[in-house]
């Protein structure tokens, strides 16, 4: 008892020390002394500064004490000369639980609170634990489909330092969704931003999930929430009001070169870029999009991609992907994605996909007289895993404070496929079928200075094992959305992991200077290289234009192969219309 009450001064001295200020050479001496049936008087002496902090620490010290189950408090505060105060408290006995009924709660109100443990009897009484269940039974009718619902207490006695009492539960009506309705500009249909929210007409209300909806419409690129979520009660039905507005986010953009062909005469040379991505077509979500790349006779990459929400009224996501790499004349790569997400929650999204991937080798006649297997080699691979993504940003685009996580892992069965162009005898001692293993994460933190300025620290890092690793297997890295200061895809890697420091000064909502510099390690176990350390510094600018943001960065990259000079630097710029 004696250790309790000491607890209890002790913390209330810190409030009244956080609440009230240091204590200054005018400050008034208080001593307080508690007495309760069966302890020591407790005596202690504390500084505060006036008169009316001394009155607000001794109310703040008796009802903690009531809190705590000293119904029964007299209280003495007396003032003298020279700034000086005594408090003396009488606590009085602790109550305890003669019982606490259950009165007419339901069995779906239990679970929770029976895990939280009901008072028994001669348990000591205190307010807060009677709270927690209060506030437990509160909290599941207000998010299953009871909002009004109310908690009392029943039969309240007081009888020889004992408290018996029932809990009395009014549900008031049962409430359902009505149809969302969205009072911005938005095109989105009402019925699929209803299930996106999980507030779908004819489902419980729950309050909880209106409170999610600006954490999820946070989350979603193509919306902007311009207020705060209405609600409107009405025929058992509640109807939220979403004041949401499209943010310009589709892309459209690219660029055709048409060069004379060195390497075939009268020819034309076609090279380029083009870039489209169109987010939440027809107002329900889906989203498509397609990047191909040529940019020199023998390379180019392509990837498309789809994804359909809610399948067949489903809380499923169905995704497809294809992806298309040519290396010059020395692999050619494809992959087919299909896969299937679900949002766990307003921050947090979790994908199951299946891939196959297939690396063929394009130039065998370099390889007539191998005394081994390549470095790059035909294959199959089939693999399956998950990616969980997690965001709290304070803006998904154009993010200055929070951060964000990927996690993506994959497993599967790897099948070595001989190529007719090889000698047969490369693949005796080779194994035909393995298990490969990849993970991949990134992780990102945003701190916001003031509100010209914020820092974008980065971590990114990925490994892949297997015993038959080729090149054409492996990570690709360099370019403007990895390691800047080297081309696209400069870097082969078995594992690998770049930090990236970028302080930002806006200028506008989406303009911005920037600095950096990405300091990372690649191992590439085909090769049998050591281990790299590139470093990249530079700057750069991203402006927002009334087609789009312009892009433009200089770098310098330090590697293996590339010392950081002047005639290594490398300008990576962009454009991108949003409409």
């Amino acid at each position: 008892m004696v250790r309790s009450f000491r607890l209890l001064i002790f913390s209330w001295a810190l409030v009244g020390l956080a609440v009230f200020g240091k204590a200054q050479t005018t400050a008034y001496q208080l001593s307080v002394a508690i007495a309760a049936e069966g302890s020591d008087t407790i005596r202690e002496t504390y500084e505060l500064p006036d008169s009316l902090a001394v009155y607000r620490f001794s109310r703040k010290l008796i009802d903690s004490l009531q809190w705590e189950g000293f119904l029964d408090v007299e209280d003495s505060l007396q003032f003298f000369g020279e700034k000086k105060a005594s408090l003396f408290l009488n606590a009085g006995p602790q109550y305890t639980w003669l019982y606490l009924g259950r009165g007419n709660l339901e069995p779906w109100m239990l679970p929770s609170s029976s895990r939280m443990g009901f008072p028994t009897q001669g348990k000591p009484f205190r307010f807060r634990e009677l709270r927690s269940i209060i506030d437990e039974i509160l909290y599941r009718g207000q998010n299953t489909g009871y909002p009004f619902i109310a908690v009392s207490l029943d039969s309240v006695r007081l009888s020889q330092d004992q408290v018996a009492a029932g809990l009395q539960v009014d549900k008031g009506p049962w409430i359902s969704f009505d149809t969302l309705r969205i009072t911005g500009d938005s095109r989105t249909q009402p019925l699929f931003l209803s299930r996106k929210l999980r507030m779908a007409p004819g489902e419980p209300f729950s309050q909880k999930r209106v409170d999610q909806a600006l954490d999820a419409v946070r989350n979603t690129p193509y919306l902007r929430l311009d207020g705060a979520p209405e609600l409107s009660f009405q025929n058992e039905e509640a109807t939220v009001y979403l004041p949401v507005n499209d943010r310009k986010i589709n892309r459209l953009d690219g660029i055709i070169g048409l060069l004379p062909n060195e390497i075939e005469a009268n020819k034309w040379l076609v090279t380029g870029q083009f870039d489209v991505h169109l987010a939440n077509v027809s107002g329900k979500g889906r989203d498509y999009s397609l990047n191909w790349q040529r940019l020199s006779q023998y390379s180019q990459n392509l990837r498309v991609a789809g994804r359909e929400p809610f399948l067949f009224g489903s809380q499923l996501d169905l995704g497809i992907s294809f992806a298309f790499l040519k290396e010059d004349t020395t692999f050619l790569n494809r992959e087919f994605e299909l896969h299937v997400g679900y949002q766990l929650a307003a921050k947090t999204y979790l994908t199951f996909f299946g891939k196959r991937q297939a690396g063929d080798l394009l130039d065998v006649s370099r390889y007539s007289d191998a005394s081994e297997l390549p470095e790059i080699a035909d294959y199959r691979y089939t693999n399956y895993g998950a990616t969980v993504d997690f965001s709290d940003l304070d803006d998904i685009l154009m993010p200055r404070s929070g951060w964000r996580g990927l996690l993506r892992l994959g497993i599967g069965n790897k099948r070595l496929v001989e190529n007719t162009g090889l000698p047969q005898e490369l693949y005796e001692e080779a194994q035909q079928n393995t298990l490969q293993y990849y993970v991949r994460g990134n992780l990102q933190r945003y701190f916001r200075w003031n509100q010209s300025l914020s820092t974008k620290l980065s971590l990114d890092a990925g490994d892949m094992y297997n015993s038959n690793l080729f090149l054409n297997d492996l990570f690709r890295l360099g370019g403007l959305k990895s390691i800047r200061g080297f081309n696209e895809n400069f870097f082969y890697a078995s594992r690998y992991a770049y930090l990236t420091v970028e302080p930002r000064y806006y200028i506008g909502n989406e303009s911005y200077f920037l600095l950096f510099s990405d300091i990372g390690m690649l191992e590439n176990r085909v090769s049998g290289q050591a281990k790299e350390w590139p470093i990249a510094l530079g700057g750069g600018l991203s402006l927002e234009t009334s087609g789009g943001i312009f892009t433009f960065v200089y770098a310098l990259g330090q590697a293996a192969n590339q010392p950081m000079t002047v005639a290594y630097s490398r300008v990576h710029f962009g454009f991108t219309s949003r409409f």
